[in-house]
């Protein structure tokens, strides 16, 4: 498969905007490694071979073990997760998927007890900046080196 278009010097504005947004979330309060996680679930949903590459190597190095990482598609299955990156997977699953269940009001009640409003606030601009990303990756076919 060959790439489209090199997003990032395709249009330097918008990815100054979007780089924009990725320095914020990196001042967050959420834990760079439940970050990792929902940045690698949403990648699994939508298929972005580049960002999977991308935040397995990213996780590897800020300690993740590999079994979490392997497993992180079956979380609800396996012991190895907190229930506040329970919470924060769930969240990103309803989110990534938002065309076919609108985030039903059970999502809602899973994850608030586990954020602040602030947290909140960062979990779900994560969230819609990874699906940002992986859809520019997955449209103009950028390879993970």
């Amino acid at each position: 498969m060959q790439p489209r278009l090199d997003f990032y010097t395709a249009e330097p504005a918008i990815m100054k905007v979007l780089m924009g947004v990725e320095n914020q979330l990196a001042k967050g309060t959420i834990e760079i490694l439940t970050k990792e996680l929902v940045r690698l679930r949403a990648s699994q949903i939508n298929g972005c071979a580049f960002c999977l590459d991308m935040h397995v190597t990213d996780a590897l190095k800020e300690g993740e073990s590999q079994r979490r990482l392997a497993t992180v598609s079956a979380w609800r299955e396996t012991p190895f997760f907190s229930d506040r990156e329970r919470a924060a997977l769930e969240w990103t699953e309803s989110l990534t998927l938002v065309s076919q269940n609108h985030v039903p009001d059970a999502v809602w009640e899973a994850v608030r007890p586990h954020f602040t409003d602030a947290e909140l606030m960062e979990l779900t601009a994560l969230i819609t900046s990874i699906n940002s990303w992986n859809r520019f990756a997955i449209a103009f076919r950028k390879m993970p080196v």
